[in-house]
């Protein structure tokens, strides 16, 4: 098994740099397996939901989906991270004091670990306190 960082994984999944593309292609068509940390899923998706990319929310979760079912690929925390894109695919967005809040991919990701560990150490009904009214309309995730 080996890692990969943000870069291999955004080259693979959006085959925009011919040289860097090769690399990435060799090493997810290879013999190895291909460990992807949660902190390089989240980095993803920020990224493709950035000023670079600007991808809609849409196509953040097909393109991350893609990821998902890479043969290759072996996930920190996969139940974990399927539960987190589904919950950023059907956040619901909030207007407040005039702005518009929704969770992210990070938000989800966060509060779907935790409940992860608190359930694992038997830790009761597990809850994520957030000041963040995007990520309080997650399931688990409550204002403090």
């Amino acid at each position: 098994m080996i890692a990969v960082d943000t870069n291999i994984v955004l080259r693979r999944l959006l085959q925009d740099d011919e040289a860097q593309n090769a690399k990435a292609n060799a090493l997810f068509d290879g013999e190895d397996e291909i460990l992807i940390t949660d902190v390089v899923l989240a980095e993803t998706a920020w990224v493709l939901s950035g000023k670079r990319y600007e991808l809609t929310r849409e196509r953040v979760v097909s393109t991350m989906t893609a990821l998902f079912q890479e043969s290759a690929a072996r996930f920190e925390s996969v139940d974990a991270a399927w539960k987190a894109l589904r919950d950023y695919a059907e956040a619901k967005a909030i207007k407040r004091g005039g702005k518009t809040h929704v969770a992210d991919f990070s938000d989800a990701l966060i509060v779907r670990k935790a409940t992860e560990v608190m359930v694992n150490a038997g830790e009761g009904e597990p809850a994520t306190f957030t000041f963040d009214l995007g990520a309080q309309q997650l399931p688990g995730a409550h204002a403090p």
